[in-house]
């Protein structure tokens, strides 16, 4: 599922809620850069962990 995410995307990390929703800055094979509200920016490996799309940029 991780492949249609884009810069962009609003999404959350299913194992840790704490994190909030954060923004994907990039997508380079299954290395995914997120800002998180409340835990910055984290580099997340999307062969272990499918992020949840909560939406859009501005949606």
């Amino acid at each position: 599922m991780n492949e249609i995410l884009e810069p962009g995307m609003i999404v959350r990390h299913p194992g840790a809620p704490e994190w909030g929703n954060g923004q994907v800055q990039s997508r380079i094979g299954d290395r995914i850069t997120v800002n998180f509200a409340e835990a910055g920016k984290q580099v997340i490996d999307g062969r272990r962990v499918a992020l949840e799309i909560v939406g859009a940029a501005g949606a």
